[in-house]
């Protein structure tokens, strides 16, 4: 996984809440085993239409919008606990995703596959959304050290992460990773109840 530190982008605000998995990465999609190509199917019934023509008034294909943050409505990734969801997101480009509430199937899904989940208050949430909409180029940076997001660099707020996720994020790991980086210490304390 790519190491995550600091993140300043541009955000894509999705005011809609209660998107479930499978809005996400609808069924039909995921026969596949492989990460690989599921970002080009990501919310791809609401990006098209029916005739498979592009859905302009969808915000993931209105222009003015762009960046690896995505501000979603409350009560993300409900529904399923596909993993696939957040391969799917990862593999269009996002790298954080804010919301006041997250599924915690998909919170842990997310964080295991380098996708930062930032809850934030409804209030938060709120403002970081209309701002945004209205001002498509206003940068957000997610600090995960100090565990902050703020509306460049001004008003920011404080979010929670489990401790040994936000230490596997900030050095790239996966659980394998995270195991290995602390191979001496295992060896050392097998030498050592040998004993």
């Amino acid at each position: 996984m790519e190491k995550f530190t600091t993140l300043k982008s541009t955000a894509i605000p999705l005011n809609i809440e209660n998107v479930d998995t499978d809005q996400i990465i609808p069924a039909r999609f995921l026969k596949a085993t492989d990460k690989k190509g599921f970002g080009d199917n990501v919310f791809r019934d609401w990006r098209y239409n029916k005739d498979e023509s592009v859905n302009s008034e969808f915000i993931l294909n209105d222009s003015r919008y762009s960046g690896s943050i995505l501000i979603a409505g409350n009560n993300f990734g409900c529904g399923s606990s596909r993993e696939h969801a957040a391969w799917a997101l990862v593999g269009h480009g996002f790298k954080v995703i804010v919301s006041s509430f997250f599924a915690d199937i998909f919170k842990g899904n997310a964080l295991n596959n380098g996708l930062l989940p930032v809850q934030v208050s409804e209030s938060y949430l709120k403002k970081l959304m209309t701002t945004v909409k209205n001002n498509p180029k206003e940068e957000v940076i997610v600090n995960l050290e100090s565990q902050t997001i703020s509306l460049g660099g001004t008003t920011s707020e404080n979010f929670e992460i489990d401790p040994y996720k936000k230490t596997c994020l900030i050095n790239g790991y996966d659980d394998i990773d995270y195991l290995l980086s602390k191979k001496e210490l295992i060896e050392a304390f097998e030498v050592s109840s040998v004993k």
